[in-house]
């Protein structure tokens, strides 16, 4: 069974950075494209960042500061995000791609605020 746990998520200034990590445990991790959705109290969850066979897309919100990357010997996702603005404020999931197997994990939590 195939499960997702994100971390590295925290308080940043307007304008800092995070890296949030996805470990994956279960499934064949080479096959699988992977994306970082995000989820506010009052929004949807929405797709950030997708990794598909080499090609990734992003969000227009996030396009030139938030980076998806993958490590496959570590089995790990990650998303850089860059120069943060306080509306990048949300839980941060991650999930395979194109098929969503496993569970939602318990998500990493983001706030950026001065």
């Amino acid at each position: 069974q195939v499960q997702l746990v994100e971390s590295g998520g925290g308080l940043v200034q307007p304008g800092g950075s995070l890296r949030l990590s996805c470990a994956v445990s279960g499934g064949i991790f080479s096959i699988f494209g992977f994306r970082w959705y995000r989820q506010t109290p009052e929004n949807e969850r929405e797709v950030v960042a997708t990794l598909n066979k080499g090609s990734t897309t992003y969000a227009d919100s996030v396009k030139g500061r938030f980076i998806i990357s993958r490590d496959d010997p570590k089995r790990a996702v990650y998303l850089q995000m860059n120069d943060l603005k306080p509306e990048d404020t949300a839980v941060y999931y991650c999930a395979t791609y194109p098929v969503r197997y496993g569970s939602w994990g318990q998500g990493t939590q983001v706030i950026v605020s001065s």
